[in-house]
């Protein structure tokens, strides 16, 4: 991104962590459910010392009550600004499956990345299979039929223990489709918030549609 004249779909540090301060304020300001937690820096830290520019996003404690309801595959589009939860929810149940979104930076690709995990009530991990029975249908044919978009495990850069993630490998490409016509200066502050309202698609994670069309 910076001052180059051909802007080539991804952005710096720098732009990551200006975005994602972006990212946190928009979702505080929107019609968010009330049910879904707030997004939150978390500073990196390192021999236990929090670092003053490292970090990532954390969107933690979102709730998945059980299969997809005929009402979400229904789900009437009259009003794309609200988006109904009808299986994303925090619950006190104690039959349901938690889940943890995480975002941070990638410095070989140059982009965000998605980390995420579900765990049961008694905190044992999810397994890829188990995952996929929360997803929506929308969701897992997003997976099967983008090239851009598929789930592997990986070592969560600020965490040292593996994540399940959406690879980035394509996602200089998409955004610069997405991006290009804006400046410099909106594309940096506005890209997590287009990013994020494509890759949630592929998780199941729905958010309004006015977190990437507000100023």
């Amino acid at each position: 991104m910076g001052g180059s004249s051909v802007w080539d779909g991804t952005l710096s540090p720098d732009e990551f962590n200006a975005s994602a301060k972006t990212l946190v304020t928009k979702w505080g300001e929107i019609d968010v459910d009330d049910s879904l937690p707030d997004w939150a820096w978390r500073p990196s830290c390192r021999i236990g010392v929090q670092s003053e520019t490292e970090g990532f996003l954390a969107l933690e404690g979102v709730y998945h009550t059980g299969a997809v309801s005929e009402t979400e595959e229904s789900n009437d589009l009259g009003d794309e600004s609200i988006v109904e939860y009808d299986t994303w929810v925090q619950s006190s149940c104690d039959n349901v499956h938690v889940y943890d979104f995480h975002i941070a930076y990638s410095f070989s690709y140059k982009v965000p990345v998605l980390y995420f995990q579900g765990h049961q009530a008694d905190g044992q991990l999810l397994t890829i299979d188990e995952i996929k029975k929360d997803l929506p249908s929308h969701s897992l044919k997003i997976l099967s039929e983008s090239k851009w978009t598929f789930i592997t495990r990986e070592e969560h850069p600020h965490l040292s223990c593996p994540w399940f993630t959406l690879h980035p490998c394509g996602t200089s490409d998409w955004m610069k489709l997405l991006l290009d016509k804006l400046g410099d200066k909106d594309r940096s502050l506005q890209y997590l918030s287009a990013w994020l309202s494509v890759v949630g698609q592929a998780v199941g994670l729905k958010i309004p549609l006015k977190l990437h069309c507000s100023s």
